[in-house]
């Protein structure tokens, strides 16, 4: 069952949908010709917001940490997804390695990675957890709920192959290692060099990716799809920029970053007066690495910036693992006018290989339709997603059930495309 979503229906967005069903056979071909010359990410996650004028992604992450919020249902859809992407990267794959986030005791990411590995597991695959969390020195059972649980093994790298030693279970050497850690910290010496397949690839982690180079390749991406289906590329696309040599405490590069702010809201305003909106602009100002909600502010003026208190530096100058943030991207705010129970709510799509397997909602309660909703005091509502978000009913209005996740898939696929590039771009072997 849906949650009833109290959604701006009304204005561009709306004739945006429509557009899309419309399209449907065009687009889904215009995907099929981009997959033939990009490799899809092994998986991601794209969160979106629908501001009922406008429907656009603002964070893609290649380190999913959710699959515990997914409908059951689609189970299937995931290991069908799964099962391509592990033969593309090895076709003959039986053993698969899966390296967690480390200091892992958080229950909500212990469900996700219980999840993930159950996904792989049905898949075909013999699958195991190893950690490069030097914490753990010993094979290790960690309960997630009920009669579940996890057992995380250390890594022991031999020449340049990772693997389990474990006298119970047998050794371990894997055909293809998934991370599922985002490499926030650095990367770590144990994964450097090995030649087993790795994915995502190193390059993927925050210890090198930035934010700003993905959107840069959306932007790129929306461009192309945008003429091709002949719409306004601003109704799926935020405006960013992006800020370096920031040092909050010092107070160092905030005029540049004001100004910078200020380009864009003006950008906005030029945009909500051609649609004739009356909100106010917004962007939101944040780490160009990292995750976890961490380093993220709303800005709807630059002096905002210029007269920051200690507490609020202090919040945007350190982001996960105790990074000090000295990049940031600016991005478009886009409001989102989706609740749930009278709680702002954002939809968050999953994708394995090119394929969209189902979704769910961010929800906060505190937090308003301008702000983070990834933050402390967040919530999940899984089930939200009816259907896989891939099969739209051409007849049907774009408040059916079907349709009124289609457009979400196709965006979130766009930024899966666009990672896609991204990481191609930014290879160190393609340098």
């Amino acid at each position: 069952m849906v949650p009833h979503l109290k959604t701006a229906l009304t204005g561009p967005l709306l004739s945006l949908e429509k557009h899309l069903i419309h399209e449907m056979a065009n687009i889904e071909h215009w995907f099929r010709i981009q997959w033939l010359e990009h490799a899809a990410p092994f998986y991601a996650s794209v969160d979106l917001r629908n501001a009922g004028f406008k429907l656009a992604p603002v964070d893609t992450n290649l380190f999913p940490g959710g699959f515990n919020n997914l409908n059951p249902d689609f189970l299937s859809l995931s290991v069908q997804a799964a099962m391509v992407a592990v033969e593309k990267v090895c076709p003959e794959a039986h053993r698969l390695l899966i390296i967690p986030e480390n200091h892992t005791r958080n229950i909500y990411y212990l469900k996700n990675l219980f999840e993930l590995q159950n996904i792989l597991r049905k898949s075909g695959l013999e699958v195991r957890i190893g950690s490069v969390d030097t914490s753990i020195s010993e094979p290790t059972t960690i309960a997630v709920e009920n009669n579940k649980s996890l057992l995380i093994e250390p890594l022991k790298r031999i020449k340049n192959r990772l693997v389990l030693e474990n006298k119970t279970l047998g050794n371990f050497d894997a055909c293809a290692i998934l991370l599922n850690n985002d490499l926030s910290a650095g990367i770590p010496d144990i994964l450097k060099n090995i030649e087993q397949n790795l994915i995502p690839p190193l390059h993927a982690g925050w210890a090198s990716r930035r934010k700003s180079q993905h959107f840069k390749a959306y932007d790129d991406v929306v461009k192309s799809f945008a003429e091709f289906i002949k719409v306004d590329p601003w109704l799926i696309n935020p405006y960013f920029d992006h800020a370096t040599g920031i040092d909050f405490h010092a107070r160092q590069g905030e005029d540049e970053l004001a100004t910078k702010v200020e380009q864009i809201l003006n950008k906005i305003q030029s945009k909500y007066k051609e649609y004739k909106i009356e909100h106010e602009p917004f962007v939101i100002v944040k780490a160009d690495a990292g995750t976890y909600g961490m380093g993220i502010m709303t800005v709807k003026h630059g002096d905002e910036l210029r007269n920051l208190n200690r507490k609020s530096r202090n919040k945007m100058s350190v982001v996960k693992e105790g990074l000090e943030v000295s990049e940031v991207i600016i991005q478009e705010g886009v409001y989102s006018e989706e609740c749930i129970n009278e709680a702002v709510a954002e939809p968050v799509v999953y994708m394995i290989d090119h394929f969209v397997i189902g979704g769910f909602y961010r929800v906060h309660t505190t937090r308003g339709k301008d702000e983070n909703l990834n933050a402390p005091g967040m919530h999940f509502v899984p089930l939200a997603f009816e259907t896989s978000c891939s099969t739209p009913e051409i007849d049907e209005s774009p408040l059916s059930t079907p349709n009124r996740f289609y457009a979400y898939g196709v965006i979130a696929r766009l930024a899966l495309l666009a990672a896609s590039i991204e990481l191609e771009t930014h290879d160190p072997m393609n340098q």
